[in-house]
């Protein structure tokens, strides 16, 4: 038996295939909406691609299951509660699938994350000394488990948190030495403590996972469902997606297209937004008024689906060559309302005589001078992010509350953003700049060039327990 990972950074997304290597038939668990890369090593390794397992509806990403499907013939698996509407396997607990005659896969029911979450036991039955391998999806992670208040009114939190402590006490029975390949890294907004590895083991869970220790049911229910971070909008969308089964991305790119600026620029009066993915430092050299710059270098399609609403045409600005691949990083959460990309890229706006904006990025000891003279300095990050330490005097708004609370700032001083690293805070000033607010900049590198350079900052203290 041969386990094959492909993580997908910019999702914190691990995907899997498991296959025999005497009968070459193959299982994909949990894979991403674009294909290609497991195409490629199917071809590569000659293996025939027999299940498609799924452990539960995603709601961070549209699934290639179906694509999949359609491709190869094979069976789609989901846990019977999963209701998913096209031909599929709808598995019970303890319910067996083989690959060849030695990788045998059982089903383990898992609610919790979601009612219908399982794992995959897979184990080689001709070599039995070997620890089971368990593919976990969401309900379990490395350090973590998987959140149970996604579906809001649907289910409530403390309903699946319930669910969720008797499939932990179940995992917590199998063996110490079964290697657990999670659905999700560092970065997942899945979870609040995910640990960034390639596997973890049950072992290893019961000593590190503040979810693994010793507690009642109640207060398992309590530390599972406080201090969850903020759930992307599209989380909910991409789950009814999942259900249904998703649009071949062939089918979705076939739309996208290439646009001159008047076709944008009408687009635009029309409602469409207009997404910059490049850089912060080349956004800030020049860009359209109006536009979101959401760097591809990162977590693009997670920052797409919390602050653009599905409902906007949307259209790309980006490096040149890179037009379909941000058209596809958005497809890969739903978002398939790409209808094209400007074409010639920033240089044909300008050579159309059309207006560019521009502003100057601080450093830290520039910003920290202005502030001497009455700039206010805004704070995108996450609460628990300003938690841990924050600039004195800084004003607070989370990044996914900035539209709507960019009302509250004023437009008589200069506002400089900072994050923690400067990503996000490019993204800030495209969004105020957008609703009218011009006079603002961003300091690159954030908190952490800030502290760098030495420039104060409140630090919280950790906690001392007196002995």
């Amino acid at each position: 038996m041969h386990i094959e990972r492909f993580y997908l950074k910019c999702l914190s997304h691990a995907s899997y295939i498991i296959f025999d290597e005497e009968s070459k038939e193959a299982a994909i668990v949990d894979p991403q909406r674009d294909t290609v890369q497991y195409e490629d090593f199917l071809k590569e390794k000659g293996l025939v691609l027999k299940y498609v397992l799924e452990t539960h509806l995603h709601a961070d990403f549209v699934s290639g299951h179906n694509e999949l499907a359609q491709k190869y013939g094979a069976t789609v698996v989901f846990g019977e509660k999963a209701g998913y509407k096209r031909p599929h396997f709808a598995a019970k607990h303890q319910d067996k699938l083989y690959l060849g005659k030695s990788v045998e896969i059982t089903v383990l029911s898992t609610p919790g994350h979601t009612p219908e979450s399982v794992c995959y036991a897979v184990r080689d039955l001709s070599k039995p000394n070997e620890p089971i391998s368990l593919f976990t999806g969401d309900t379990l992670f490395a350090g973590d488990v998987g959140r149970p208040d996604l579906l809001g009114a649907k289910m409530p939190a403390e309903v699946l948190a319930n669910m969720l402590y008797d499939s932990v006490q179940f995992l917590k029975t199998l063996p110490d030495e079964t290697k657990v390949y999670p659905a999700h890294g560092a970065g997942s907004a899945c979870g609040k403590s995910l640990a960034d590895v390639e596997f973890t083991t049950i072992g290893r869970e019961k000593l590190t996972n503040y979810a693994f220790k010793p507690m009642t049911r109640e207060e398992f229910i309590q530390a599972v469902t406080i201090d969850q971070p903020e759930a992307p909008k599209y989380f909910s969308e991409d789950a009814a997606i999942n259900r249904e089964g998703a649009k071949t991305l062939e089918e979705v790119l076939a739309h996208v297209r290439a646009m001159s600026p008047e076709e944008v620029e009408q687009a635009m009066n029309a409602g469409a937004v207009v997404i910059d993915s490049r850089s912060p430092d080349d956004f800030a050299l020049g860009s359209i008024q109006g536009a979101i710059n959401i760097w591809s270098n990162g977590q693009m399609a997670n920052w797409v689906g919390t602050l653009v609403p599905k409902s906007a045409p949307l259209i790309m600005l980006t490096d040149e060559g890179y037009e379909l691949e941000a058209a596809m990083r958005c497809a890969r959460i739903g978002y398939d309302n790409v209808i094209g990309y400007l074409n010639g890229g920033i240089a044909a706006w300008q050579q159309s005589g059309r207006p560019i904006i521009q502003r100057q990025r601080l450093t830290p000891k520039e910003a920290f001078e202005k502030l001497k003279n009455g700039a206010l300095l805004l704070d995108v990050r996450k609460p628990s992010e300003r938690k841990a330490k924050f600039i004195e005097g800084s004003h607070f708004i989370t990044l996914s509350h900035l539209e709507e609370q960019a009302h509250t700032l004023p437009k008589d001083k200069l506002i400089i953003v900072h994050c923690a690293g400067g990503y996000r805070s490019a993204t800030a000033v495209s969004l105020l700049n957008k609703h009218g607010l011009l006079n603002v900049t961003d300091i690159i590198g954030g908190i952490d060039a800030w502290q760098k350079d030495n420039l104060p900052v409140v630090v919280k203290q950790a906690e001392v327990c007196a002995s």
